[in-house]
This record gives C-alpha cells, sequence and structure tokens, in this order.
C-alpha cells in the first residue's frame, strides 16, 4: 500500500481499512470549516487535477487496459496536479439486494486509493459512474443507488476534507432534469447524516453539459457542495475516431488551429457556467475535459491549453481526461508525460 501508512490508517481486524487521521490532511490545510464555506477557497483547493479514469470504471479492473499502481500518485504529484478523480464503478461490486453490500475486497481497494492519495497530498474526488441501470431506469434502481451511498458514506465519514464524494457522473436518459433534482436530494439526505460537511461533487443532467446548468436546483441549504460540468466541444475534434461515437470515423482529420473563432467559443460557454455557479454562490469545478488519440497532437495540445487556462481564468478548478487511457496525458507503456499534453494543462 505505499510509503508510512501507520500515520493515515488503522486496520482493522475484520481485513478492513477505517480512516482515522491523517495528518497534515486533516489539520485543516486550508480547506474552509463547516457553515464557513467560500466557493474560490475550495476552487484554489482543487486546482488542477487529473482522472485515473479506465481502471476502477470497468466492470473488473484491467478489463480496459488500466490497473493502478502506487507509483502513479507519485508521478501525478511531482508533475504539479493537486487532485485525482476517480470513475468508480460501485454497482459492479454491490449486491443486487437489501442492503446491497459492497464487496469488502473492493472497498479495500478503493481504501488503498484514498491512502495513496494522502501520501502524495493529493485530494480525491470518489466518483459513482456507470451505473447504466440507474440511469435508464432510475425508479426501479434508486433504492440500490442510495444504500450503495449509504455504505459509502459511513464507511468514509472519518475520512479527511480532502476526500470529496460525487453523486453521480454524468446523468442522462431516463435521468433528465426533473427526476434527477429529485435524486440528488434523496442521496444527500443519505450522506449528511454521517457526512454533515464532506463536500460533494454535483453536476446537471445531459452528461453534465454547460448548456443544462440552468435546470439543475440545489438545495439552498447545503452550502457544501461543489458544482461540475464537462466539456468536449467541438466533439468533431476531440472524439474524432472514437469507436463508440457513430459518425467519429467522418470527423478524422479534424484540427483545432486555436483561432479567435475558436477561442471565444469557448470562453463564451465557461463565462455562462461561471455566471450561473456565481449567482448562486457555488464553487465550480470542470470535471472532464480531453481530446482523444485520433487528432493529432499539435491541436491537442493548443485545445487542452487553450480550455485549462480558460477555466483557470474564470476561476474554476480542473480536472483533464485522463491520466493514461485513450485520451491520457501519460503514457502507460513508456512510463513517461506525453510532454505537448502536460505542457499544455501545467506549463512550465
Amino acid at each position: 500500500m505505499g510509503k508510512a501508512l501507520g500515520t493515515g490508517l488503522v486496520a482493522l481486524a475484520s481485513g478492513s481499512i477505517l480512516l482515522l487521521s491523517f495528518g497534515h490532511l486533516t489539520s485543516g490545510a486550508g480547506w474552509p470549516r463547516r457553515n464557513a464555506v467560500d466557493p474560490q477557497v475550495i476552487v484554489r483547493q482543487l486546482g488542477r487535477g487529473i482522472n485515473l479514469a479506465g481502471a476502477l470504471e470497468a466492470p473488473r479492473e484491467g478489463e480496459w487496459g488500466v490497473t493502478l499502481r502506487d507509483d502513479y500518485f507519485a508521478t501525478i504529484h511531482r508533475a504539479g496536479f493537486a487532485t485525482v478523480r476517480v470513475p468508480i464503478r460501485w454497482s459492479a461490486h454491490a449486491s443486487t439486494r437489501a442492503p446491497y453490500t459492497i464487496d469488502p475486497a473492493f472497498l479495500r481497494r478503493i481504501d488503498w486509493v484514498v491512502a495513496e492519495a494522502a501520501i502524495y497530498h493529493l485530494n480525491v474526488i470518489l466518483d459513482f459512474q456507470n451505473y447504466n441501470e440507474f440511469s435508464s431506469v432510475p425508479e426501479q434502481n434508486e433504492e440500490r443507488f442510495l444504500g450503495i451511498w449509504r455504505q459509502i458514506a459511513e464507511h468514509y465519514q472519518g475520512a479527511p476534507k480532502s476526500v470529496l464524494f460525487e453523486l453521480f457522473n454524468e446523468p442522462h436518459d431516463r435521468l433528465d432534469a426533473s427526476t434527477w433534482n429529485l435524486m440528488l436530494v434523496r442521496a444527500l439526505a443519505v450522506i449528511r447524516p454521517s457526512n454533515p460537511s464532506r463536500l460533494i461533487v454535483v453536476g446537471p443532467d445531459r452528461w453534465n453539459k454547460i448548456q443544462a446548468l440552468p435546470w439543475l436546483v440545489l438545495p439552498a441549504a447545503d452550502s457544501h457542495l461543489v458544482v461540475t460540468v464537462h466539456y468536449y466541444d467541438p466533439m468533431t475534434f476531440t472524439h474524432q475516431g472514437a469507436p463508440w461515437e457513430n459518425t467519429s470515423q467522418t470527423w478524422l482529420g479534424t484540427t483545432w488551429r486555436g483561432s479567435p473563432a475558436e477561442a471565444h467559443a469557448i470562453d463564451h460557454d465557461f463565462t455562462e457556467a461561471v455566471a450561473w455557479a456565481k449567482a448562486r454562490n457555488r464553487p465550480l469545478l470542470l470535471g472532464e475535459f480531453g481530446t482523444y488519440e485520433k487528432a493529432d497532437m499539435a491541436s491537442r495540445q493548443r485545445w487542452s491549453n487553450c480550455v485549462a487556462r480558460t477555466a483557470e481564468a474564470h476561476g474554476m478548478a480542473w480536472a483533464y481526461w485522463e491520466f493514461c487511457g485513450n485520451f491520457g496525458a501519460y503514457d502507460p507503456v513508456r512510463d513517461q508525460w506525453r510532454a505537448p499534453l502536460l505542457q499544455a494543462l501545467i506549463p512550465r
């Protein structure tokens, strides 16, 4: 499990791991206390992040070609990132019958992620990802969704403030705005008894698109919420050649030159997102943005740099999609960063 875990974790006789104290991470480290939330403090703390995608969001870790390693956390920290967002397919590791028990071995794997992030001073966002049945038939899967969240919340109630929860990645399909607004309130009601001031990330429906923000309704009394949006525009550039997009082969060869018109389109979208967030005094996280590997590297570098710098100029934290998959800034075969993308994200 890496270095110096004795300062952060206590292994119980049952074999599970309980987060008790994390030294510097529990001392405050700039995080706002309960009932004293400043959105810009939260944005500064989250800063620049990256998604550890393709591993724990797969049906089983490794099935999509990515298995997490402890040295990844050191690599991410040394590069200058402050946060890792961890997409997790919790539903693939929980019983289908009440109380929907999460597999203890899988929970220990997530404990390992949290511990490794703590060693390298990284914030970690535990994201609920790829519960497709919940998106398709939410009313039939609501009880299980809430049951899984109840366990996650209780398990991590002693974790430091640097551990954030993300309610659900990219609500879509039958999770339209009205349905999702109801579901998120019910999920918060399950989490808050054990985590009254935990920062929780919530985004709008329609795949967390900025354009869906006007229909996102958050409980005004809960000030410990971080609003997230995802950004992949223009899709004809960022997703060219992606096999899950039906027409993506026709997009191959699309470039992104960074023209004034192209840069203005990004600025316009982010201006709308920030205006919405400021009107509600909510911190804003650009939880995903990235380019598929089929695009030319020069265009990928220009686009990634423009998105990251524009987000920062608008006071947004961000997390690039992704670390070492098909969108990855890191080459896991050569064990090195793809220099143009890292330079675009964190200029030296």
